[in-house]
């Protein structure tokens, strides 16, 4: 069956849609372990898409705990070119108000706990991150975006917090001194990842509170987050149909800009590194890394 064009990871409920159709469920066993759950494959507006549960069915990893390193190689061993991800988020700013959807492109990491590459054990790598989603890919999904009617917001800063905890309300302040937009605890480092394995990515943020800057309003719960959510499922899978849908027309990129972009990053001699580094690699870079 034809590989998946799209990735997108996000919650379980996402893929429950309307329109998919030639349905399948796929184990997928990465060099850095298991993905947080089976990726489900299905057609979606003429374009083959997986989608896979950041946080495993039933909710049952923190945003800590979650394998970003298996999710990410996961989509990139099936083919995917294109990863979208959906994130709840708090705003940051008083315009972006809980139901408002953020396509974010910048992001801030101040995460502390977690793998950030594919590099290291031997092969050293870097690659360029200055703007980290993709400039083909996100004005798609800014268009699907904004033709759901839900008022959008073209860009913004993510900030990456390690959490699970909320922030405390000094932090909250400091992080909106920074001009921050969104704060969340995932986009960091799916980014990063997307990008050495060579996929274009894109965040949909889809704003469900306050923080707790505004003192106006009760400070985030889990409660808030998920009632604003539940609301927000629909217009997700909305986007994403409009994404597919995009991305099926004649004239849409079927490659990513950063399909290559492993060449000219690894610093280490193909010399020096062993079969178990190579293997681990070809996994994100296939034939690019020797």
């Amino acid at each position: 069956m034809t590989a998946p064009l799209l990735g997108v990871i996000g919650g379980s409920g996402l893929y429950d849609m309307p329109g998919l159709s030639d349905v399948e469920r796929r184990t997928v066993h990465t060099p850095w372990g298991e993905p947080s759950d089976d990726l489900v494959i299905g057609t979606l507006a003429g374009v083959r898409t997986a989608f896979l549960p950041r946080h495993g069915r039933g909710h049952r990893f923190t945003p800590s705990e979650v394998n970003y390193r298996a999710n990410v190689s996961a989509l990139k061993q099936l083919g995917c070119r294109f990863v979208l991800s959906v994130s709840a988020v708090g705003s940051m700013k008083e315009e972006i108000a809980p139901g408002h959807l953020v396509v974010v492109d910048q992001f801030i990491d101040r995460t502390v706990a977690r793998a950030r590459t594919f590099f290291g054990d031997g092969v050293v790598g870097h690659v360029p991150f200055s703007d980290p989603t993709c400039d083909v890919f996100r004005p798609i999904v800014t268009d699907a975006a904004k033709a759901t009617g839900a008022t959008t917001h073209d860009g913004g800063t993510y900030i990456c917090i390690e959490g699970p905890q909320f922030s405390t309300r000094a932090e909250s302040l400091l992080y909106r001194s920074w001009g921050v937009s969104v704060i969340g605890m995932t986009a960091i480092p799916e980014a990063k990842l997307v990008r050495e394995a060579g996929m274009s990515f894109a965040l949909l943020a889809l704003a469900t509170d306050y923080d707790c800057w505004h003192e106006s309003e009760e400070s985030v719960s889990v409660e808030a987050v998920v009632a604003v959510l539940k609301k927000n499922v629909s217009t997700a899978q909305q986007v994403v149909k409009g994404v597919a849908e995009r991305l099926a027309r004649p004239d849409a990129p079927q490659e990513s800009p950063f399909a290559r972009i492993v060449d000219g990053a690894v610093m280490t001699g193909r010399d020096v590194y062993g079969h178990e580094a190579r293997r681990r690699l070809r996994a994100i870079a296939g034939d690019l890394i020797g």
